[in-house]
């Protein structure tokens, strides 16, 4: 029986929140709801396997942070500001319900005044999977507007400790978009990516959010 802590430290938030629902509804103890959460998200790979690939990317997120942290005291010690870039761009990224109609909201700002805005259908997923969208149409932005030195601010922790991750440790439901984000990201070698909180993100998540209309909406419109 794995304990609920490794549990809760391997769990996406979206899954501890089905865990905690499923444990409201049926009374079941809370590590055994999560183990059923996190073993329908390994699919065909398995519990344990999903387990070691979420440490993976624990460890290696950890390692980033610290070699961030490291850029970041090397900057200031020359007199450079860590945000310093000459471009800059935020993504956001819904699903409504979780899985469903995705969102795709980005913003992208320029050295001379440049500005553009996307808020588009993503097509059907869930949440991670629009914030991947998110970034891969911001990026696409970026390299057409001829983008250098480019900063890409998201909240979606996921998503970018995913890009970060080693090959193996990436999130196997994800290969495809993180392969697509990454064959963007090569052509933007300047590029560097980091996560901001929810509420330094509320124009992309605000055009997430315009570009599937809530339900209710729909049936009035």
């Amino acid at each position: 029986m794995i304990d609920l802590p490794t549990l809760q430290a391997a769990a996406f938030k979206a899954e501890l929140s089905a865990a905690r629902r499923l444990t409201a509804r049926t009374g079941m103890p809370e590590a055994d709801a999560l183990a059923r959460i996190l073993t329908l998200s390994a699919g065909n790979a398995g519990l344990a396997s999903l387990l070691a690939e979420r440490q993976a990317q624990r460890r290696h997120a950890e390692l980033q942070a610290a070699r961030r942290q490291a850029s970041v005291a090397a900057a200031r010690s020359r007199g450079v500001g860590p945000d310093a870039s000459a471009w800059r761009a935020w993504f956001d990224g819904s699903a409504r319900p979780n899985p469903g109609r995705c969102g795709l909201g980005a913003v992208l700002e320029g050295p001379a005044g440049q500005r553009c805005e996307l808020s588009l259908d993503g097509g059907h997923g869930n949440s991670s999977e629009a914030e991947y969208r998110a970034l891969n149409a911001v990026l696409r932005v970026a390299i057409d507007h001829g983008a250098t030195d480019l900063l890409v601010l998201g909240d979606s922790q996921v998503v970018i400790d995913d890009v970060h991750a080693p090959d193996g440790a990436s999130a196997t439901a994800l290969h495809l978009l993180r392969a697509e984000a990454l064959a963007l990201l090569a052509r933007l070698p300047q590029a560097r990516l980091r996560w901001i909180p929810r509420h330094k993100n509320t124009r992309a998540d605000a055009l997430s959010q315009r570009a599937v209309p809530s339900p209710t909406l729909e049936h009035e419109a």
